[in-house]
This record gives structure tokens, sequence and C-alpha cells, in this order.
């Protein structure tokens, strides 16, 4: 079983019906200028705004800047939430302290994004990430008018392709490589918070997972991803390919219409070695990139750091990471099912401990503003 370029086939292409936007969540680690644009969609289309901090983004910042968009706002710096308030992961224990850890926190804002929406009794969302834009707001409003159909409504991402170091070589050589949604922009509703996401690249795409297959997925209106290098830090690939190896090897089994409980030992026997012999081969094609010398080896140390981490990868760490991650759908589900819905923001605060890491700003019309 080889590695597919496009996966679109499984999706369903659909226009939505407008249906209100209870709140964007946007995981952030970047300062707050780089929220302008997720700042305007929310004022565009009348919504809460949710914003996760860590690193370079704090809520205070972010809360100023929210007022001179006259946009309600959460703000969570997510270093001071306590660990309890989510539940501990089997797909995330067997894997620390390895070399196949994601030290990243993104899944772990994702979730607590899901939670805190179901515990603010919201009933659809969209994640969006802090680079992307969407040149028409209502887009995420008919986006919203197809979560009670399905489990998650992605926008088409154009732009700069939103694919991993890999994918992004296997195009610049002349393969052909589309692109997927993801939690760069996805709209969910209620009864897929008790999805979750793993803490492994790629979470978007296990998020629309259930122990079969894809749930009902579907693609409505654009976004567009602002473009960044993907070669230029070959640590990039190196963390990306064991999601990047599971979640390829998973989504060739559906495009080939077979159950993901195929993917036994055997079949990620052949798979990594096609998966090798991928990056192999991108390698001896590099030349057909016409990039600079200098950009080609760059290309080069992250083709090569992806194949040696690739080596690394065993048929049983598979079989086992994909009944763990089984086991912690069970758990995400009774978790969250556990905990009352609310009526807002400052009740969801309040339930789940997180008022003392939080900011919140109230809704009130904001001055004239240029984006």
């Amino acid at each position: 079983m080889k590695q597919s370029g496009d996966h679109t086939s499984l999706l369903a292409s659909v226009d939505g019906r407008v249906a209100d936007v209870d709140a964007l969540i946007v995981p952030t680690n970047r300062t707050p200028p780089y929220l302008r644009t997720v700042m305007g969609l929310a004022r565009d289309v009348d919504s809460h705004l949710l914003v996760l901090c860590s690193g370079r983004a704090d809520a205070g910042s972010t809360l100023r800047l929210a007022e001179d968009y006259g946009v309600e706002v959460t703000a969570i710096d997510v270093d001071h939430v306590r660990p309890d308030v989510l539940p501990s992961f089997r797909t995330t224990t067997m894997l620390a302290s390895q070399r196949f850890e994601r030290k990243t926190d993104t899944s772990l804002k994702r979730n607590l994004g899901l939670l805190f929406a179901r515990s603010a009794g919201w009933d659809r969302v969209v994640f969006l990430d802090d680079d992307i834009r969407v040149p028409d707001p209502q887009d995420l409003a008919r986006a919203a008018g197809l979560v009670d159909d399905y489990a998650g409504v992605g926008l088409e991402i154009g732009g700069f392709p939103d694919n991993s170091v890999v994918c992004h070589a296997y195009r610049a050589v002349g393969g052909f490589q589309n692109t997927f949604v993801g939690g760069g922009a996805l709209a969910i509703g209620r009864r897929s918070m008790t999805s979750f996401f793993p803490n492994v690249y790629n979470e978007d795409w296990f998020f629309l997972l259930d122990d079969d297959g894809l749930l009902p997925t579907a693609v409505t209106g654009r976004a567009e991803q602002k473009p960044y290098d993907p070669f230029a830090n070959e640590l990039r690939a190196r963390v990306e390919e064991f999601g990047d190896c599971l979640a390829e090897g998973v989504f060739a089994l559906l495009d080939d219409g077979r159950p993901i409980t195929d993917a036994d030992a055997r079949y990620w026997r052949d798979f990594l070695e096609s998966r090798r012999e991928l990056i192999t081969d991108v390698l001896d094609k590099v030349e057909l990139a016409r990039r600079s010398p200098a950009d080609t080896r760059l290309m080069v140390a992250s083709l090569k750091a992806a194949r040696g981490r690739c080596l690394t990868i065993t048929p049983e760490l598979c079989v086992d990471y994909l009944d763990a991650l089984r086991q912690d759908r069970q758990v995400w589900r009774a978790f969250v099912e556990w905990h009352p819905a609310g009526d807002g923001s400052r009740a969801a605060l309040t339930s789940l401990g997180l008022s003392a890491a939080a900011k919140v700003t109230v809704r009130r019309k904001a001055p004239a503003l240029v984006r």
C-alpha cells in the first residue's frame, strides 16, 4: 500500500446554510498582532473569541487588542492551567521521553477548547489558526450550518499549501500533492466535541476518525494559509514524521475502501517500506525543485531527517498507537460527557476552574479601525 497524494474523495463538498457561530477558537503562541485577522472575523460574524495563549502570546495583551475590535474575548494563559483540567492520554504517555514525543502544546490547546465549548454550552464553533485568512467571513457561518450533519466541516485551504514537509517536497519535485481539511479552519458541532486531538502531528485528521474510519466530513468555503518555509529547519520534518506516517498510512487504507482495523503489523511493514522509498525517490529528484543551492541544501537536510526518523518507526509501534488511540477516545468521551453544560464562557471558566488563568472582555462598540 502506497501513500496517496489526494484524500479529497473522502470528503463531501457541499454548500452550507448559514448558522450562528458561537465561538472562534484560536490556539496561539505568537505576539498579539497575529490575532488581528481572527479578531476581525469574530467581529464580522458576531461570535465570541476564545484565545488559548502560550509562548509569546498572553491573555492580557490579547484582551487589550480585543478592545480595539469590540469583540467579546476569553483569553486563557494555558501555562497557568492546572494539569488535571484535562485527562491523561495513553497516546501521550507511550511516547513521552522518546524520540517520537511531540513537545508542542497545539493538541492540548485544541482539547481545552473542546472542553471549554462543551462546558459553555456552545453548539457550533470554528477552530482557526492565527495564520489563516478567510476572504469571505460568511464561509464560517456556512460551515457552521453543516455541523449537525457532519463531524467536521473544513474550509478548503488555498494560498500556501498546508502539508507536511515530505508532502511539500514531493510536490516540489513534480508529484501530485493535494491538501485536506484540518484544524486550521474547521467547524464542529456539539456532538463532535466527544472526539479529541491526540498529541501527534496530523492530530486534526485523527480527530475526524472513529475506530473504523473517517466520520462524515465535509468541505465548504475557502481559507488561505499564510506562506512559510517548510524546509527552514530540519527539526520540523523529524518531529512530523511519526504522525505523518500514521495518518498517511491510515488514509491510504480509507482511500482504498478498507477499514482502519486492517492496519495490522504486516500492513505497516509494507507501508513504512513504501514511505521510505518515497522519501528516497524525492531526494533523488531534488534538482527538479529548481531551488537555490542554499535552499536545496535545506530541503535535502529536511528529507534526510524525515527518512532517518522513518527508519526508527516500527510496525508494532504503529499498531500499539492506534490501539491506544481507541482507548483514549473512550476516555475522552466519558470525560467530556461528565461535565455539565453551562450558559456561556463565564460559566465554563467557573466550572473548569480556569478563572485565575483567564481574562475576559465584554462586547462593546469598536472604534473605527482599518485592518
